[in-house]
């Protein structure tokens, strides 16, 4: 993930069109307001059990960002392992190289 695209999902928080942690994340996606899914490079089985297997069964892209510590101080938060970005237009700005889809 690119300095860029972490400047651009901390905007989106502060927008309102970034969901935080995998409780809102999954709600969002459940709700189909999530369009891309950012995990931390570290993640865990928890956030892959219940963020993965359903953004995956929702047809929503997810990419790898950084580790969660690094997510969540670029963030002014403790550790992040998922973010859901519900904006369509950030969305198609993070992760839209030739990097692939993540696990």
């Amino acid at each position: 993930m690119t300095e860029r695209e972490l400047r651009l999902i901390g905007l989106g928080l502060r927008a309102g069109s970034v969901l935080v942690g995998t409780s809102r994340v999954r709600e969002g996606l459940k709700g189909g307001k999530v369009q891309l899914v950012v995990l931390a490079d570290d993640f865990g089985k928890r956030t892959e059990e219940k963020v993965v297997r359903l953004a995956k069964g929702k047809g929503v892209r997810i990419v790898e960002g950084p580790e969660s510590a690094e997510l969540g101080r670029r963030l002014g938060r403790s550790a992040v392992q998922t973010l859901g970005v519900i904006d369509r237009n950030l969305a198609s700005e993070i992760g839209a190289g030739d990097r692939p889809e993540t696990r």
